[in-house]
């Protein structure tokens, strides 16, 4: 199973600063031992929001909107995608990156091909 980790951007990340350096090795080390371990698929940062735009649909109307972007605590700050057995394995390698961030990650299941069969449990509460 995929499940994407996601970290929030802060402060710092949305005035383009970078990291404390003992916080982009704690990061660079969990990323690493996910690739030893096997699981991950890919990890990236992104861009403060100023650099970025949203874009809406509606009514056939498209609305383009220039970053940034007012909640800081909305925004994602970098993600990261691994393949692993459980929802706890991933959510483990989640607490490894919130405690190198000192912040709160994000654990969400990535939707695969076989989620659409009839007796998936994707859409089900």
């Amino acid at each position: 199973m995929r499940y994407m980790i996601i970290n929030k951007a802060d402060e710092n990340t949305e005035a383009g600063r970078m990291v404390r350096q003992e916080v982009a090795e704690g990061v660079g080390k969990v990323v690493e031992d996910l690739s030893k371990a096997g699981v991950l698929l890919f990890a990236e940062g992104v861009h403060r929001s100023s650099l970025g735009a949203r874009v809406k649909v509606a009514g056939g109307k498209r609305t383009v909107t220039d970053g940034p972007f007012a909640e800081t605590k909305e925004l994602i700050g970098g993600i990261i995608v691994v393949d692993v057995r459980t929802k706890d394995e991933a959510v483990e390698w989640a607490a490894r990156l919130a405690e190198a961030l000192d912040g709160e990650i994000e654990v969400r299941r990535v939707v695969e091909e076989a989620d659409f069969a009839p007796d998936s449990d994707l859409f089900q509460n």
